[in-house]
């Protein structure tokens, strides 16, 4: 097993775990679809699901270091993956950090999902509807 990663996350997330009310209310994901190689930014509401192909994903909890830290934002998410006639299939449970991205992952062959940013919309009176946006392409078919 690879305890010496595993105490090191274990450290890692309660040295930025925040008091209850600095939690952010909104995860921005980004998610690619490995098949058609197109990447889309999510920003779902925390404690709502954002579909994305066949992954259903949840977040719990998100979190963004003040100014005066270094840089990170990090989202403790649910995933799971729905098939037809079948059973959800839970792929991953955790927290994933923007900074390392590599450190906590969703393994699946057709999908990525990695944390972006966390935030709190401003004079807001309610959620914001969740948003599936393509990034425009750059690859040039020249």
């Amino acid at each position: 097993m690879h305890f010496p990663i595993l105490i090191g996350l274990a450290a890692l997330t309660l040295a930025i775990a925040p008091a209850q009310a600095d939690y952010e209310k909104i995860a921005v994901l980004e998610a690619l679809d490995k098949i058609t190689g197109h990447v889309f930014t999510l920003e779902a509401v925390i404690g709502s699901e954002v579909q994305f192909g066949r992954l259903r994903i949840n977040p719990h909890r998100c979190y963004k270091a003040p100014p005066e830290q270094p840089p990170e934002s990090v989202a403790f998410l649910e995933i799971r993956e729905t098939r037809p006639d079948q059973d959800a299939l839970q792929l991953f449970t955790g927290w994933m950090f923007a900074s390392s991205p590599g450190l906590s992952t969703l393994e699946h062959p057709i999908y990525d999902v990695i944390v972006l940013d966390c935030y709190s919309p401003s004079g807001s009176t309610g959620p914001p509807p969740v948003t599936i946006e393509p990034l425009p392409s750059t690859v040039s078919h020249e």
